[in-house]
């Protein structure tokens, strides 16, 4: 059963109700995060907090509304293959909201449709003038000459946690992509919260040579790694 929060009132998510007037409904008007629960705890929650923070300007829940609705939802996780196909998808930034995850999700929500309608498992926003930069929901990696790289920030992007853990715990350079860098390409790999590494078999026609490949493992368990550990610090400061 899904349980949801709203205001500090717990219930089942089917039975949570909010207010129809609330601006985060009608204008898609506040913030959010999702956080991946391990063995009972969530993962990075100060991380992810503070981004909330940042975007909201004030101190409240996991979803927080316009209209001053507090609400956490528990979920379980999507199925979801061990692999992807990707299709672009052309995509203008708003620089207003660059770096903040708001509700305002229905572009992203669209281009996953719209990816979904051509066969594709998600979708990669790149601009018209032809530089990859993220998911709807994750952040691009690739490889090429053994090196594994990702757009950087000023391209946009999310500053995405799981993006953040990766570059300390793996080399990663941060580098404008094109597609003609995709071709190039030895591999890539998508990561989130939810997805945490997962490798990419093609990027529209474009076939991948490896999937999963070399870096794309190691940054896997570079992960998990991470996730162990941090885990393991909190049970130990209780």
């Amino acid at each position: 059963m899904w349980l949801a929060s709203v205001d500090g009132v717990l219930s089942p998510a089917e039975e949570a109700r909010i207010p129809i007037a609330d601006d985060g409904l009608l204008r898609g008007d506040g913030g959010f995060e999702v956080m991946r629960v391990y063995g009972g705890r969530a993962f990075a929650w100060d991380e992810h907090f503070a981004r909330l923070v940042r975007a909201l300007k004030q101190r409240r829940g996991l979803v927080v509304t316009r209209g001053g609705r507090r609400i956490a939802i528990s979920e379980p996780l999507p199925v979801r293959g061990t692999t992807a196909r990707v299709a672009t998808v052309t995509y203008v930034p708003t620089r207003v909201l660059n770096g903040l995850k708001t509700l305002s999700y229905a572009a992203n929500m669209l281009a996953g449709r719209i990816a979904k309608d051509q066969g594709a498992d998600e979708a990669l926003f790149i601009t018209p003038h032809g530089r990859v930069l993220e998911g709807p929901t994750w952040t691009f990696f690739w490889v090429s000459g053994g090196r594994l790289h990702t757009p950087p920030l000023s391209d946009g992007i999310l500053d995405s946690i799981t993006r953040r853990f990766l570059l300390e715990e793996c080399e990663v350079t941060e580098a404008v992509c094109t597609l003609d860098d995709v071709r190039a390409a030895e591999e890539a790999f998508i990561a989130s919260t939810v997805r945490e590494v997962m490798p990419i078999t093609a990027v529209d026609d474009i076939e991948l040579p490896a999937a999963p490949g070399p870096a794309s493992r190691a940054a896997h368990a570079a992960f998990r790694q991470r996730v162990e550990r941090e885990l393991a610090q909190a049970v130990g400061a209780r």
